[in-house]
């Protein structure tokens, strides 16, 4: 009789999928052939929770799919599910346990064993193990480290998979990531060995070969799924294997799924710009880490890529105006003191992505940075994710600094929220990094750290801020503001202080949505429907822009993938 397995996931949010656990069960049809249950939870569940579901199946085996950002929960978990479960083998597997992972079962006495790297070939010889007795023993079976009474053995790392071999990890109808993120892989490795990253550990790229990658997405494309992220570490390493997969999303558009790339920059040739430059608007969005500009850093964590050439590539593809680009920073590496970073945050900014992400690094088990942690003073948590405190240029005072200025960069740039509110302030400040170090100590001294704001109230503070700043012109600032707000959503309460602009324009604006003629002229995809179908899906307000006034038409019905809606000047409503 077979034994009953679980694996199980402690995903950080709802919305994310555990692409691993789909490996493990599908991979030659582990799942069927042998009693494989999958069960995902959220780390912001509770751990009764979580331990009650996991006892109700009664597994003789459960995997968890550990990472920084689990792990420490797993250990809570552990101990309470081996006083309920006895007879349970408690194992993990994952990059934070695939290193050192002897000292990780010596210090957790309640996990059992260890899935070491690539865990689909390891898996799949466990499951024979336990149901058929082949082989006889976990000491055959490459890639586990284990219990063997009082000792804890460790067996030879697993050849690399045949990446040919992988499954296609999701059901035909998508029900099992309904309202998720999908993600896919379609290469593992990286060329590059930054000192950050655990990555550059193992040696060379794998691809997954192309007759197994294009049917794989056109089942994404079928189903019209709204977004795929691909999970390879440098996805356009090879040119020729990117441009076949973007080539190929390309022709098969649906025009609906958008894809998620994470590229590095100075791989991108004028053929590929120039290409990119054709593709929709929405369906690729590139993840460009830089890191630091600051070349002694680049050397210190062999980085090397060239940012001027990163520069002028990030700038091209903005240029064609169709792919969203998230640009990442990491805070803490060596030789990046406060205002080194603050040089590599104004040397990002000026290009203006989409998003730029502000991290701080993260200590990692096997990496380069966590072997050489003592050659660059850097002291770091001690339980996972392991983020940085201090190191030999940056004192804890400063990360904090730095802490503030990266929530004023989530909250006002990141959210998408205030796109054009921060294009008017931000260049009335010396640069770009004095304004958010500024707001983040405004914030502080308002205590805004002690609350939970709305989007109101984030409103209300950003004006307070900039009342304290005579040069900046309250109205312009107040105009750019209601823009931003009614780019995301139909007005139901706006800030008391906004001047309301549309007064003298409300019977122009009635007039407006009472004309058939107006409504198939601009609004055409509602001209079928009713009439209160139009008003609610859509919004006329009127702007004041050097000295003159504007109607803007806000449809809500059509809006992009950050959920800005389709904007339309109205001229002709002004006139009436």
């Amino acid at each position: 009789m077979n034994k009953t397995v679980v694996l199980a996931a402690l995903n950080a949010k709802y919305i994310h999928s555990n692409l691993a656990l789909r490996y493990l069960s599908k991979f030659q049809n582990n799942e069927k052939r042998h009693h494989v249950q999958t069960m995902e939870f959220t780390i912001n569940q509770r751990i009764d929770f979580i331990v009650e579901e996991l006892f109700r199946q009664q597994p003789d085996v459960i995997l968890f799919s550990c990472y920084i950002w689990n792990v420490e929960m797993l250990r809570e978990i552990c101990p309470i599910l081996k006083k309920i479960l006895p007879h349970c083998q408690i194992g993990f597997g994952g990059p934070e346990v695939s290193y050192e992972s002897e000292t990780f079962l010596s210090e957790n006495p309640t996990v059992d064993f260890v899935i070491r790297g690539e865990g689909e070939q390891v898996f799949t010889e466990y499951l024979s193990y336990l149901d058929q007795g082949i082989p006889k023993s976990l000491s055959e079976i490459c890639g586990m480290t284990y219990r063997d009474g009082e000792q804890i053995l460790s067996t030879p790392q697993q050849k690399p998979l045949d990446l040919s071999l992988l499954p296609f990890p999701y059901a035909d109808d998508f029900h099992d990531v309904e309202n998720q993120i999908i993600y896919y892989e379609s290469s593992r490795g990286c060329p590059y060995q930054c000192g950050y990253c655990l990555s550059s550990i193992e040696q060379g790229v794998r691809f997954v070969p192309l007759s197994k990658v294009l049917p794989d997405l056109q089942k994404f494309l079928d189903a019209n799924v709204k977004q795929v992220k691909f999970i390879d570490r440098t996805f356009n390493c090879s040119k020729v294997h990117a441009m076949a997969i973007w080539k190929y999303l390309y022709e098969h558009d649906n025009g609906i799924t958008n894809f998620h790339f994470e590229i590095t920059a100075d791989r991108i040739d004028a053929e590929t710009i120039a290409f990119l430059k054709t593709v929709r608007k929405g369906l690729f969005q590139f993840e460009i880490g830089v890191q630091s500009t600051n070349p002694q850093t680049i050397t210190a964590i062999r980085r090397n890529v060239d940012f001027d050439m990163l520069s002028d590539v990030v700038k091209q593809i903005k240029q064609g105006g169709n792919i969203h680009q998230h640009l990442d920073l990491i805070a803490g590496l060596p030789y990046e003191n406060y205002a080194s970073f603050a040089h590599s945050f104004n040397d990002v900014y000026a290009l203006e992505p989409e998003q730029l992400q502000l991290g701080f690094l993260k200590v990692l088990k096997g990496s380069m940075l966590h072997q050489k942690q003592k050659d660059y003073e850097i002291i770091y948590h001690d339980t996972a994710p392991y983020e940085v405190l201090t190191t030999h240029v940056l004192p804890y005072t400063d990360t904090l600094r730095l802490k503030y200025i990266e929530e004023m960069v989530e909250i006002y740039y990141n959210s998408g929220k205030f796109i054009h509110t921060l294009a008017y302030l931000v260049p009335q400040f010396e640069t770009p990094f004095a304004f958010y170090e500024q707001l983040s100590l405004y914030w502080l001294a308002q205590q805004c750290h002690y609350r939970s704001l709305s989007k109101l109230g984030l409103c209300d503070v950003l004006r307070d801020f900039i009342k304290e700043n005579p040069k900046i012109n309250l109205h312009d600032f107040e105009q750019n503001l209601k823009y931003d707000l009614l780019l995301h959503e139909k007005p139901r309460k706006l800030p008391v202080w906004l001047p309301d602009t549309t007064q003298p324009w409300r019977t122009a604006i009635q007039n407006f949505y009472h004309s058939r003629e107006e409504i198939q002229k601009y609004l055409p995809h509602y001209f079928p429907l009713e009439h209160k179908v139009w008003e609610r899906q859509t919004h006329i307000d009127v702007f004041e822009q050097n000295g003159k006034e504007i109607a803007v038409l806000f449809d809500y019905g059509q809006k992009d993938l950050l959920g800005n809606a389709k904007t339309m000047v109205l001229p002709h409503i002004l006139k009436h």
